[in-house]
């Protein structure tokens, strides 16, 4: 049996980074887009909530999940779905997750986006990374279609 990849976050991360981040959106500030995800728990069914980077695309836009198979993806696969949440913005959504073969073009354009804050998680990768390299990164990385509900 092989292990979900999972890069735990550390302590500044999850005492000072992303509760900055949260706060920050929380008062209808983003940093170059980013926005708070609410999920319900697939246990609980309580909202559960966490700092992500949506990725516009060719009209399409997609979640990225940079440290692999953690908890808002097992909750997002469970609820199909959920919130984007900025000020007093809250964005429903319904969520679709792409296959392994979907990913290269995404995971390529969040790295070129998003590499100044999560490029440590995509070791040995970058956005000039081969279709080859990236799909074979792929299911390192779940990433999410996401449509207005």
């Amino acid at each position: 049996m092989t292990t979900a990849h999972f890069v735990k976050p550390d302590g500044f991360t999850r005492k000072v980074l992303n509760p900055t981040v949260a706060w920050l959106a929380r008062r209808n500030v983003s940093l170059a887009g980013s926005r708070v995800l609410a999920v319900r728990g697939r246990k609980t069914g309580e909202w559960r909530t966490t700092p992500v980077n949506p990725l516009p695309l060719d009209g399409e836009r997609y979640l990225v999940a940079p440290r692999g198979h953690v908890q808002w993806t097992h909750n997002m696969r469970a609820a199909g779905g959920g919130e984007l949440r900025k000020g007093k913005s809250v964005e429903t959504f319904r969520a679709v997750e792409l296959r392994d073969e979907e990913k290269p073009v995404v995971l390529r354009a969040y790295i070129k986006k998003w590499s100044w804050e999560v490029g440590a998680f995509f070791k040995g990768l970058s956005a000039e990374s081969s279709d080859a390299e990236l799909l074979a990164a792929a299911p390192k990385y779940p990433v999410f279609r996401i449509t207005a509900d």
